[in-house]
């Protein structure tokens, strides 16, 4: 059930791609008390985070921040170029539906992408531009890949879903063979009901689409990973320094570090001093 499949209508130049989320989105949300309203929304991030990250050439993470200063004060959700993803909300338990502007007031969208043979990670920071994540998204591919893109998302607490279409650049061949065939195809996929989204994606595809022509691509799996990570704490503390660590050893006894997304906990005493700044080796004279 967990995976990203492509898809491409043969002539018409579009491509697609399905995400069925079960067990990976369920063990995400699991325990953490979310209002339907958030959780709900956290589930069509993670389901379009999931499809774009299926674009991943090389070893790195991509990220997706919204913030805001309504109710809703952050979606977090990344993967990795495995498709390994972990994702948070941070909202009020009673939060109801709403508008997605009445829940994040004036929020933003950050897309930060971390690759292994870079320097520093790639950001873009954009306002959200739509009533939905779904047209925030949308709104968001179009401008920075010059292609009109379509996205249909649903989430509950069983699943998080995702249709997405996307006309390829440089089709005007396809255009004068099927100059309808843009407007065709988006028609066609927004009849699309929520619970039509766990469906298959062959049943899905051949329902909606019974007289296209389309080739369906290998699968690829997604799954929910969160792992402790100590080396990623200790490097972070070793970072600030012996005698930042010891001050805050003196003021509180230990150092605890909370890591929300992943809801790990780290807790350390003086020792980790010597770990972190082992004293030098003594001298011979």
């Amino acid at each position: 059930m967990d995976a990203v499949e492509r898809f491409l209508f043969e002539d018409l130049d579009i491509r697609g791609a399905l995400v069925r989320l079960g067990p990976a989105w369920r063990q995400m949300h699991a325990g953490r008390g979310y209002a339907d309203a958030a959780r709900d929304l956290l589930g069509e991030l993670t389901a379009v985070t999931a499809l774009i990250g299926c674009n991943l050439k090389t070893p790195g993470r991509l990220t997706f921040h919204l913030r805001g200063h309504g109710p809703v004060r952050l979606l977090v959700v990344d993967c990795d170029e495995r498709l390994r993803i972990r994702g948070l909300a941070k909202a009020p338990a009673d939060l109801g539906p709403a508008p997605l502007g009445a829940l994040f007031g004036d929020g933003q969208l950050t897309l930060t992408l971390d690759t292994n043979d870079a320097r520093q990670p790639w950001q873009s920071i954009v306002p959200l531009a739509g009533d939905s994540v779904a047209a925030v998204f949308e709104h968001y591919l179009k401008q920075s890949e010059q292609a009109p893109s379509r996205l249909w998302l649903m989430a509950d607490t069983a699943h998080a879903c995702g249709l997405f279409l996307q006309k390829l650049p440089d089709t005007h061949s396809a255009d004068r063979h099927d100059p309808d065939g843009w407007n065709r195809i988006q028609q066609l996929a927004a009849t699309v009901t929520p619970a039509e989204l766990a469906l298959p994606a062959e049943t899905l595809l051949t329902r909606l689409f019974p007289e296209e022509d389309i080739r369906l691509f290998d699968a690829r799996p997604v799954a929910y990973h969160c792992p402790r990570n100590e080396e990623k704490v200790l490097e972070m503390l070793r970072s600030l320094g012996r005698d930042e660590l010891e001050a805050t050893l003196a003021e509180q006894g230990e150092i605890a570090i909370n890591d929300d997304i992943c809801r790990q906990e780290y807790r350390y005493g003086p020792e980790v001093l010597d770990l972190l700044f082992p004293p030098a080796p003594p001298t011979l004279h």
